[in-house]
């Protein structure tokens, strides 16, 4: 059965009847999870596996496990991560050390995740913060560095990906200088395109292979000073697709956040025409999640190929003794937060 061009959330824990015949009519290509929907792992695995089946097919489940900040799955019954500056900050002192210390937490966090059924994890950040930045980035950041950010995100989804778990390159083509939270309203970013080029975008090119990737909410005045990058066929041409070169299955930031304008069915086909191959709906507003379904296509052409390259590219998790890992990992990390 053929998906349909979009993500969605759902409102809780469990499936109610409304959500289940929405999943069965609409056939989102995944399902993104937030706190809301986590209660223990059994109750996670039942749920991921209730909306499969009324999918009717395999669809790739998404979370945002980052650490720190941005971490849906926690304690009791899954570890707390740090957050991306720790890597960083063990980067500057000893740079090998930094990047084995987020493969290894990249392999940590698919430990967590693959035998839940999750299957993608919104990670890495290729954000380059800039002092004007809104601290909505903030300790997200692996630096302030492109080169930096590159190699520790790298890294990150080396260790996703050897654990099972698809990563999704963000915020494309970058969220570090927007000087507001785009949850809440629409950042817009003056820099001159020299600039955005030599950090920005820069620190995005050697992460450009990845499968999936999800775009900022954020407008470009140098490259397309009407429309955020989401909805801007300039922005994902020239530069997300051309300047970076990404090539992987693009998929919006969530389409409910502040920063946008218009109903949710207007953002849909925005975001769509623009060139993103997947629409993502997140806060399981079920009103909302029929308007993004009512504009998203069947996947076809390119975005089917792109998608379905991005799905074919997960594999199975590499063998490895993961109680050592934890411990050094535990190692490195506190090292690491010694020197923050």
């Amino acid at each position: 059965m053929t998906a349909r061009s979009f993500i969605t959330g759902v409102a809780g824990p469990r499936l109610g009847d409304a959500e289940r015949q929405f999943v069965r009519a609409a056939r989102p290509w995944g399902l993104i999870l937030f706190r809301r929907n986590i209660e223990n792992p059994g109750q996670v695995s039942a749920l991921i596996d209730e909306f499969r089946s009324e999918c009717g097919f395999e669809a790739a489940v998404l979370v945002d496990q980052e650490g720190g900040r941005v971490q849906r799955l926690g304690p009791p019954h899954w570890p707390a991560y740090p957050a991306g500056a720790c890597y960083g900050a063990l980067y500057r002192r000893d740079p090998a050390a930094g990047l084995a210390a987020a493969r290894l937490g990249g392999r940590l966090i698919a430990a967590d995740l693959a035998p839940l059924g999750i299957t993608v994890d919104c990670l890495p950040l290729a954000d380059v913060p800039a002092p004007e930045g809104d601290p909505v980035i903030g300790d997200r950041a692996y630096g302030d560095r492109a080169e930096i950010v590159a190699a520790v995100a790298a890294a990150l989804a080396e260790g996703l990906a050897a654990g099972g778990v698809l990563p999704v390159l963000k915020h494309l083509p970058g969220h570090g200088r927007a000087a507001c939270d785009s949850h809440r309203a629409l950042p817009v970013v003056g820099c001159d395109r020299e600039t955005l080029e030599r950090t920005d975008f820069a620190a995005f090119r050697p992460l450009a292979r990845l499968p999936l990737g999800m775009t900022a909410h954020v407008v470009y005045t140098a490259i397309d000073p009407d429309r955020p990058a989401t909805l801007s066929p300039t922005v994902i041409a020239e530069v997300i697709r051309g300047r970076i070169g990404f090539s992987g299955a693009l998929m919006t930031d969530d389409l409910s956040m502040g920063a946008l304008s218009g109903s949710l069915a207007e953002r849909t086909r925005g975001a769509l025409a623009a060139g993103c191959d997947l629409a993502l709906h997140c806060n399981g507003n079920l009103v909302e999640m029929e308007q993004v379904a009512g504009e998203a296509p069947v996947l076809s052409g390119a975005a089917a190929g792109r998608c379905a390259a991005a799905l074919a590219a997960r594999r199975a998790p590499d063998p490895g003794d993961l109680a050592a890992a934890r411990a050094t990992f535990s190692r490195m990390i506190a090292a690491a937060a010694a020197a923050l």
